[in-house]
């Protein structure tokens, strides 16, 4: 038998076989002697149709990437109702029981444990915790709110990482289950780093939200820790999902336009402790994942930091390709891996934010550049308009006056050098997009979503 592979009129790829002894013209019978030189037309496409299957197949989108079922598409919409709320922290505040300007009336069944927020730029988090009670899910919220500049936003993440170790102590002792020192069984996150100030925002913010959330589950032992986040604040839910995950907590952490956390290892070391990608278990259902990451085409957050300054994704990924609000469930997909090519990877946004950071003299290769040995000092950097200040390592060369100790330095670059045929407004309601336009604390939401 001769297996051939046949394009159907309905665009599907359908196996049968040929008899041994086959029938088209310009062929003979293996007995009678070896095929003629000439073959047929139809022979000659099979052997294309073979040859060009897997180019075929890829350009047609046939992966693994699949949508998603209405339970879980219900769910995340809700949880960008939710997240979207964390942005009223800062303005015009969230009341007790759960009142706000935004879309707190559209959950009665959640409970305000407390607000906070500290600190400011790269430190800055901000955000509330809550507890959902029955009918409704029984749940213990956490929603770390993002940022409000898409410019800041692309600038700040190109701070410098540091070594990542976890379970790392802040010196409070009141609670044993609060200090999380390392212990002889505790996993090492072997090589890893992270962004420098996604990790000062977590250890800020940790010494608030732990406490409470401690609290929560010695009150309500059957709720479901979960975890969300926007933008910047979905790096910091990342790095809170991962301690919480290493001390057993098993929380849900669900991101919107979470940017890369840190380098290969440490996405490779969050996979592996959320059974992610590779270490996904054969038998696990796709839509059961403990970590979800929403990303959204057009959206550049989620592909910075640049791999070339020694970023990568993590596993988990969920896609909207639909640029428009609001989406469907036909537009929500569930991505294979870390840098599925039918997801964020795959689209236009990399080479057009790689163009952007090039045009605006913003270097690739930052941490292997020479900028000026003796920078401003941090704590006297005085902020110009138009400017943001970056994060980068101290060069000693020929400064005598600098402190040894310091590991970061303020660069800074002016956002009038970016073209504007890269349409930041429209980088920006990407990034806010995500089933409503998160971000503004009014009303039911932005009434421009």
């Amino acid at each position: 038998m001769w297996p051939v592979v046949i394009l159907s009129h309905d665009l599907q790829w359908r196996v049968t076989s040929l008899p041994n002894r086959p029938r088209f013209p310009g062929f003979r019978n293996r007995n009678q002697g070896t095929l003629l030189n000439t073959p047929s037309k139809m022979y000659r496409l099979h052997m294309l149709l073979l040859y060009f299957l897997p180019w075929l197949e890829l350009a047609m989108g046939r992966n693994d990437t699949g949508h998603i079922s209405s339970e879980l598409f219900n769910s995340l919409e809700e949880l960008s109702r939710i997240v979207d709320i964390s942005y009223c922290v800062s303005t015009t505040g969230i009341q007790e029981p759960f009142q706000c300007l935004s879309h707190c009336a559209e959950f009665p069944n959640l409970e305000l444990v407390t607000t906070w927020s500290t600190g400011i730029l790269l430190s800055d988090s901000c955000g509330y915790i809550a507890v959902s009670h029955s009918p409704g899910p029984k749940r213990i919220i956490a929603a770390f709110r993002g940022t409000y500049s898409i410019a800041n936003t692309i600038i700040d993440l190109s701070a410098v990482p540091q070594s990542y170790v976890p379970y790392f102590g802040d010196g409070d002792q009141r609670e044993e289950r609060l200090t999380a020192n390392p212990g002889p069984s505790t996993p090492r996150c072997e090589n890893c780093t992270v962004h420098a100030g996604f990790l000062k925002s977590w250890i800020n913010t940790r010494s608030v939200v732990l406490p409470h959330l401690l609290e929560a589950r010695d009150k309500h032992p059957d709720y479901e820790v979960t975890l969300v986040g926007h933008s910047l604040g979905g790096a910091v839910a990342a790095l809170a999902g991962l301690e919480m995950r290493l001390k057993g907590w098993n929380p849900e952490v669900t991101t919107f336009g979470e940017p890369m956390v840190g380098n290969a290892d440490f996405a490779g070391f969050l996979d592996s402790q959320f059974e992610l990608g590779n270490y996904t278990k054969p038998t696990a259902n796709p839509e059961a994942r403990r970590f979800r990451r929403v990303t959204h085409i057009d959206d550049p957050v989620p592909l910075l930091p640049l791999r070339e300054w020694g970023y990568a994704p993590h596993s988990g990924e969920v896609y909207i390709s639909n640029p428009d609000l609001s989406p469907t469930i036909e537009d929500v997909h569930l991505c294979v891996g870390n840098e599925d090519p039918q997801c964020i990877a795959g689209s236009d946004t990399p080479s057009t934010l790689s163009n952007m950071l090039q045009d605006a003299n913003i270097p690739l290769n930052i941490f292997n550049s020479h900028p000026d040995p003796c920078p401003e000092s941090e704590d006297v950097l005085v902020i110009h308009p138009g400017e943001q200040d970056v994060l980068a390592k101290q060069k000693p060369a020929n400064c005598v006056s600098r402190d040894e100790t310091r590991a970061l330095y303020a660069r800074r670059w002016s956002w009038s050098l970016i073209p504007a045929r890269y349409r930041l407004w429209e980088l920006f309601y990407a990034h806010r997009d995500y089933f409503w336009r998160i971000g503004l604390c009014v009303p039911g939401g932005d009434p421009t979503g």
